[in-house]
């Protein structure tokens, strides 16, 4: 077992001992549950590390933070985040929705900073964006409501009949809504869309081989934190199958995949960074509105795809914010 994967077993004791200096100099500490793996959530942790620096806070300097990681493991956030809360930390930051539930269920009174790819109302998150009226406030993705658009790029690259597959995270606090949306959005677009639930990588290779028997045309990845740690993965049987796929965001396309439509996630995780360093200067969670995002980005991979053969139209490049060669 590698030296950080046991840390994160034991919920960050070993890092702990930094966080009891850092109380006893009089600095704040963040807690940041992360429910992927620490090479997956780099870029965001960077981004929220900027925004921090945009309030005032540089780590190390005037606030101390602490990375937790379930690797996809989210039976451990109730252990990880306890041990945040005993440790009393100056705020919750939670990464993803499982993680923003574990947080909320955890402390009434601890503020916390959630990323979320779901409705934060629906969730009991917050009782309103404009006033969130709980300890937790942050940003919202909401990339399931961009569903639509998602499939219909996805009839730009796979035209014709041919049904959708729609992969979900069985694990994801957010799939059902997920579903409901993108099953919806298909009828209108006269698709059929087969769903498929996977609960572990494991199941990535028969799901894939399954979808193929089924004449699927394109391939639609819901949002989900586990996706986004196999993301090499998932590029990786799409190729081997030639079956294109749509991701939610554009680390997937750098992963190989084909393409993606989502918003400037790096931009939401400095904006909680933001929102974590006003916090700590005194700033009421219930009184800072939930961020929704406002830029969009369509990335597109043309190496992906040549391979599959896809003569990319202009009318989609012209669309493209990013296309990678």
């Amino acid at each position: 077992m590698k030296r950080r994967q046991f840390i994160t077993l034991l919920g960050g004791a070993a890092a702990w001992p930094l966080a009891a200096r850092a109380q006893q100099a009089g600095m704040p500490i963040i807690g940041v549950l992360n429910s992927t793996t620490e090479e997956a959530e780099a870029p965001r942790l960077t981004a929220f590390r900027q925004g921090l620096k945009e309030a005032g806070f540089v780590e190390g300097r005037n606030v101390a933070i602490e990375h937790l990681f379930t690797d996809g493991q989210n039976d451990r956030l109730p252990m990880l985040v306890a041990g945040l809360v005993r440790r009393n930390v100056a705020v919750l930051v939670a990464n993803a929705t499982a993680a923003a539930l574990a947080a909320k269920a955890a402390t009434a009174t601890i503020p916390i900073v959630f990323v979320t790819g779901g409705d934060p109302v629906e969730l009991g998150l917050v009782a309103s964006f404009n006033r969130p009226g709980t300890n937790a406030t942050g940003m919202t993705i909401l990339v399931n409501k961009l569903v639509a658009k998602r499939l219909e790029l996805m009839g730009e690259i796979a035209p014709g009949t041919a049904p959708f597959a729609m992969l979900v995270d069985s694990s994801n606090p957010n799939a059902e809504s997920d579903v409901r949306d993108a099953v919806a959005a298909a009828a209108t677009l006269g698709r059929t869309l087969l769903i498929a639930k996977v609960a572990t990588s494991k199941e990535l290779d028969p799901t894939f081989a399954d979808f193929v028997r089924q004449r699927v045309g394109a391939l639609f990845v819901t949002p989900s934190v586990n996706f986004r740690g196999w993301r090499h993965q998932l590029s990786a049987l799409s190729v081997h199958h030639a079956l294109p796929a749509s991701y939610s965001d554009r680390d997937f396309v750098a992963a190989g995949g084909l393409m993606s439509y989502g918003p400037d996630q790096s931009d939401l995780y400095r904006q909680a960074g933001i929102y974590a360093g006003r916090i700590l200067k005194g700033e009421k969670p219930a009184e800072l509105p939930v961020v929704q995002p406002t830029k969009f980005e369509l990335v597109v991979n043309l190496k992906t795809a040549k391979t599959f053969g896809i003569d990319l139209s202009a009318k989609l490049l012209a669309l493209a914010d990013e296309v990678i060669e």
